[in-house]
């Protein structure tokens, strides 16, 4: 079989590489010279632990194994199964994690609720004050500046990979075929559209403007090492009102009686951080879903950011390095992990994992992949 991938970021990348090692020959088309949107524009994190219940919490298990298999064969991912920790302050932030704790599917997460002691004996790191603390095991880690291209490298080496940077895809001219903007067309039995956040051009002449997926712009931080290990990646409890995995009666009592900060609210925020492979810190993030997006990065967020940060360390924050917008493809249905539909005669589009990108993209592949009968 031939298989066409247009897009080069990590679902597009992972559709490659699940159409490689079922053994059909494959190219793959991105229109810049390396992906820059947001396969790069993020943590690096395989985020398991906020997940919804059932079919999102499966497909981020999956995927979690698959990047482990896959971290095996490609060292230079930086795969590593460094899990994660929430501290939490007060008994309304605690309730929620003992709720988050009591769930029926908590042992599949690794959720365990440890104490300061033996939060700072996972990460010794964290020298600030907290009651108590959420772990879960299974988070992990890759890095995401370097990933894709680590991917690319192995897939190299395969004689049925073929990778064609710096060309737009403009029009399907056949069943499985696409013309570029150089004038090339490309024959295959199945393309996959995985174009992130563009979700204009051909893939509105395709799926019509009704398209149940939205943008979404997010800004970040990274900061210089941080001197020490950060030991497993760090969330703070406003991820709490974000992920779905922790909506209870004690998330209410909680939203109630203790609102999210002013800067934090507005700008519809959680601190999520991780340790780059150099020492620095991924720090993050916003929400913006309103269009037009702004083309200016705000500093209210980053500081808010630096002082949750520098309370959790007891320290002060490294020199921050780059700071960076974001934006990626969310279903609008929220509920659903991936928009996957057959736009055109042996053309499938899929877009839409929202914030679950990284994390679920080897599963949404692998699901695409059988359910085309690859």
């Amino acid at each position: 079989m031939r298989v066409t991938v247009v897009g080069a970021g990590v679902v597009g990348t992972m559709h490659a590489w699940q159409a490689v090692e079922r053994g059909h020959q494959v190219v793959q088309i991105e229109r810049e010279a390396e992906a820059r949107g947001a396969s790069l524009r993020n943590f690096g994190q395989i985020w398991v632990s906020g997940r919804a219940g059932g079919e999102e919490l499966e497909t981020a298990l999956r995927a979690r194994e698959l990047w482990e298999e896959i971290g095996g064969r490609v060292p230079a991912l930086g795969f590593r199964a460094n899990g994660s920790l929430t501290p939490v302050r007060g008994e309304l932030e605690l309730a929620v994690a003992e709720a988050a704790v009591a769930r029926p599917d908590a042992a599949d997460r690794g959720y365990k609720l440890v104490t300061p002691g033996e939060a700072r004996a996972l990460n010794p790191a964290l020298r600030g004050d907290f009651t108590a603390a959420l772990h879960c095991e299974r988070d992990a880690a890759v890095e995401p500046r370097t990933a894709q291209l680590a991917l690319r490298e192995e897939l190299l080496k395969s004689p049925n990979y073929t990778f064609l940077p710096g060309r737009e895809v403009r029009e399907v001219v056949g069943a499985g075929s696409v013309r570029d903007d150089h004038g090339d067309v490309h024959h295959a039995d199945a393309v996959v559209l995985c174009t992130g956040a563009w979700l204009s051009g051909l893939v509105r002449e395709l799926a019509g403007p009704d398209l149940p997926v939205r943008r979404v712009r997010l800004q970040m931080m990274q900061t210089d090492p941080l001197g020490e290990p950060l030991t497993t990646s760090v969330a703070d409890t406003d991820s709490f009102r974000y992920y779905p995995a922790y909506a209870s009666p004690a998330l209410d009592a909680l939203n109630a009686a203790q609102p999210q900060p002013a800067t934090a609210a507005e700008h519809k925020m959680q601190l999520l951080m991780v340790q780059r492979a150099d020492g620095g810190l991924t720090i993050g993030d916003t929400h913006e879903y309103e269009h037009p997006f702004a083309f200016d990065t705000l500093e209210d967020p980053y500081d808010h950011l630096t002082g949750v940060v520098e309370s959790f360390l007891g320290r002060p924050l490294p020199k921050i390095r780059r700071r960076w917008a974001g934006v990626y493809a969310q279903c609008t249905d929220t509920s659903r992990v991936v928009h996957r539909q057959q736009v055109s005669d042996g053309v499938w589009l899929v877009t839409g994992p929202g914030g679950r990108g990284m994390t679920c993209s080897p599963a949404i592949a692998e699901t695409t992949a059988n359910e085309l009968g690859w």
